[in-house]
C-alpha cells in the first residue's frame, strides 16, 4: 500500500511538473501573434514596401513574348479579346484595385485574387509572369503590339476613347 501511494505522488509530481513547463514556453495570455509575413496586399502606405523591379521592363522581344503568353496561358478567356474585359476586368484602362506597378500586377497574376482571378504562381514560371506584366503594362499605349483598331464606320472623339454622337439624318 505504501509502495502504492509513492507511485501516486511521484506521478502527480511529474505531472505537475510538465503543465508547468508547458505553460512557461507558451505565449502568455493576450500577446500577439508574430505576423512577419505579410499575406496579400499590405494596408497602409504603399511606399513602405520595396518595390520589386521587372527584369524584362525595357525588353521588346519581352513584350512580344508577353502577349504570346498572354494568350497561350488564356487569360484573354476572362480579360476579353486585347483586355478589354470580360468575366475579368479590362486591363485597358487606368482603374487597378490592387496597384498598377510591375511588382504589384505580377503578385496579382502569382497569388490571384479573392474575387475570382485564381493564382498561376505554381503554374507559370516567374520569368514568364514578368513577361506577361511587360505586355499588360503595354496595353493602352504606343507600345502595344497588335493594338485594336478602330473600325471605319465608327468615329470617336479626340482622345481616341469616347464615341461621338453624330446627327445621322434619317432615310425619307
Amino acid at each position: 500500500m505504501r509502495l502504492a501511494l509513492c507511485v501516486c505522488s511521484l506521478a502527480l509530481v511529474v505531472t505537475i511538473e510538465s503543465c508547468q513547463r508547458l505553460m512557461s514556453s507558451s505565449a502568455p495570455a493576450g500577446a500577439e501573434a508574430d505576423m512577419s509575413t505579410a499575406v496579400g496586399p499590405v494596408p497602409g502606405n504603399p511606399a513602405s514596401v520595396a518595390a520589386r523591379m521587372n527584369p524584362y521592363a525595357n525588353d521588346p522581344v519581352a513584350l512580344q513574348d508577353g502577349q504570346r503568353l498572354f494568350n497561350w496561358y488564356n487569360c484573354s478567356g476572362c480579360h476579353g479579346g486585347h483586355a478589354g474585359g470580360g468575366m475579368g476586368p479590362s486591363l485597358r484602362d487606368e482603374t487597378w484595385i490592387y496597384g498598377s506597378r510591375d511588382d504589384q500586377i505580377f503578385d496579382t497574376i502569382a497569388q490571384g485574387r479573392s474575387n475570382g482571378m485564381p493564382s498561376w504562381g505554381t503554374k507559370i514560371p516567374e520569368s514568364q509572369i514578368w513577361q506577361i506584366v511587360v505586355y499588360v503594362k503595354s496595353l493602352g499605349t504606343p507600345r502595344e503590339p497588335d493594338a485594336p483598331t478602330v473600325p471605319a464606320d465608327e468615329v470617336v472623339g479626340p482622345d481616341f476613347k469616347s464615341p461621338v454622337k453624330m446627327d445621322v439624318p434619317s432615310p425619307e
